[in-house]
């Protein structure tokens, strides 16, 4: 085929990926944005410029822009010692704490939320410390979510630095700490900040975490739109938040891609993964991360559990019990199954979507136009992280209710958002495969005669396996704990699990309370058993940040 040939190729395959995009993403965010500018008489700007104005709209970016930098300084100062403990050092149960600290990330943002509550609550194990709907609540539970981004990030790249460097800057007589600041710190600067503006991205985002931790003292950009949107139904003030919110996302992708780049470059760079034995030296970031892991990562989920078990009649599986009992709408039970049926129908529209963007973004354009519309499409197709999933939830309410396409009463209106959450997960899962193959296997293949199609099944589709088995499970994950579109969307007789954890913690009770914690265990035992299942496919180091 020649290359004209080609270029209708490429073209035919990302009008699929760009047009789902367009219809279920950026149209229902522009309509919900463009709905804040209009009002009966035409085009009115004043909702928007009073939102702008108010001193709680800036308290509310002050409090989320606090929130993500403090939080992301955490992760980062925490997450670095336990990148070098758990990707440079080698020592028994080292895969099934990599596991534990890799779980985190994955989990739903309502078990988060609920997990910590239950261990801040007056009557949990932290109770004594008032932090309960607190900004330093909020601040751990991000960090909680985020610490994985950084240990996994930083720890690829470290384990491929060449340690004959710092060793010829210790035989000159560098201290261990002036080979740390002068020869280890600067080699993984591309791989921190990488980590850094996704952790910030991720943090200036979050919404069911901080929706259950921070009340009304501690509300984000993303919780307040949900606010403005479901208790006041103010679109105006909604519309100026979001456009708030896309200018903070806007400089964080960029900020991600830029450091994206250089860690990419890093990498191809380093050297094959170096290891050693654990000793001596390694004790303060073994004995820091064995404290973060277990105060910071465990001490939450086995607190959930503990207290799941705790009934008005002593310790026993009463709340798990009454999960299946219906109160007049399904039970939890049911809530569950409906979970999975929705996070299968998302995982595999997100998966056929994936491969076909990560596919597209893998190529090498020899043109500088060929090269800037792929780092375009790349940040378009990256938005969703960001974005709230309020809005667009909300926003598919507006927009899906009509011909052509009317899906109010449709139940795929729920794995389409999700599908919509997890791809970008999904890309990033499968780009650095695909980015990683050695375009001379396609010149030599194409140059024995091999067909496209045939250089896809024969050279691509069994090197990008390797990042399938993080794509399927982050896409399923992402899925099942969806909670933010899910929230307008899943009908009362068709909730789904988040959706019901968030309406028995927000009814009085501590039967509701313990029914909520129960069902939250159930929800992360699931999550965690998806995501030991995809870490079992594929080399381990691969990472989708």
């Amino acid at each position: 085929m020649n290359q004209r040939g080609r270029g209708w190729v490429w073209a035919a395959v990302a009008v699929v990926p760009l047009s789902f995009l367009a219809v279920f993403f950026v149209w229902p965010v522009a309509a919900l944005v463009a709905r804040g500018f209009f009002d009966a008489n035409g085009f009115n700007l004043s909702g928007v410029s009073e939102v702008m104005l108010a001193p709680r709209t800036w308290r509310i970016v002050g409090q989320t822009l606090a929130q993500a930098v403090v939080a992301t300084i955490v992760a980062v100062v925490l997450g670095v010692p336990g990148a070098y403990l758990l990707y440079r050092c080698r020592f028994p149960g080292r895969r099934l704490l990599r596991a534990v600290v890799a779980v985190p990330f994955v989990l739903p943002s309502v078990v988060v939320g609920v997990a910590f509550r239950s261990m801040l609550a007056e009557t949990g194990p932290l109770g004594f410390l008032g932090l309960g709907e607190s900004f330093v609540a909020v601040v751990a539970a991000l960090v909680f979510f985020n610490y994985a981004v950084v240990v996994r990030t930083v720890g690829v790249l470290w384990s491929r630095l060449d340690r004959r460097i710092a060793e010829a800057a210790r035989s000159l007589g560098a201290s261990r700490t002036r080979v740390w600041w002068t020869v280890t710190l600067p080699a993984l600067a591309p791989a921190i900040a990488s980590s850094a503006a996704l952790t910030f991205l991720f943090c200036a985002s979050a919404f069911g975490v901080v929706l259950i931790l921070g009340g009304a003292s501690w509300g984000t950009i993303e919780t307040e739109i949900w606010y403005q949107t479901t208790q006041l139904l103010d679109l105006p003030a909604a519309a100026a938040l979001s456009i708030l919110q896309l200018v903070v996302v806007a400089a964080s992708l960029l900020a991600a891609d830029l450091t994206r780049a250089r860690q990419e470059r890093a990498l191809k760079l380093a050297g094959s993964p170096v290891e050693h034995r654990l000793r001596r030296g390694d004790t303060p970031a073994a004995v820091l991360t064995a404290v973060v892991v277990l105060v910071g990562l465990v001490a939450p989920m086995a607190t959930l559990m503990w207290r799941s078990l705790q009934t008005a009649s002593g310790v026993g599986l009463g709340n798990y019990v009454a999960l299946g009992v219906a109160d007049g709408l399904p039970s939890v039970w049911q809530a569950t199954l409906n979970s999975l049926a929705t996070a299968s129908m998302a995982s595999a529209i997100a998966l056929v979507l994936g491969v076909m963007v990560s596919y597209l973004l893998s190529r090498r354009p020899t043109s500088a136009t060929g090269r800037r519309v792929l780092r375009l499409a790349d940040a378009a197709f990256m938005l969703p992280l960001g974005v709230s999933a309020v809005t667009v939830g909300f926003g598919f309410l507006i927009t899906l209710n009509r011909p052509p396409l009317d899906l109010r009463s449709s139940w795929l209106l729920i794995p389409i958002a999700q599908a919509i959450v997890a791809l970008p997960l999904v890309v990033r899962s499968l780009l650095p495969t695909l980015r990683a193959i050695d375009p001379r296997l396609h010149q030599a293949a194409a140059t024995l005669g091999a067909t496209p199609a045939r250089l896809v099944a024969t050279i691509d589709a069994p090197l990008a396996w390797r990042g399938f088995g993080l794509a399927v499970g982050f896409a399923f994950a992402t899925s099942l704990g969806e909670f933010g579109a899910t929230t307008f969307l899943a009908r009362p007789d068709r909730p789904t699990l988040p959706v019901e954890i968030f309406r028995l913690i927000s009814r009085p009770g501590v039967e509701n309370l313990g029914m909520a914690m129960a069902a939250s265990v159930v929800l992360a035992v699931l999550t965690a058993s998806v995501m030991a299942a995809a870490e079992s496919i594929g080399p381990k180091e691969v990472t989708p940040w």
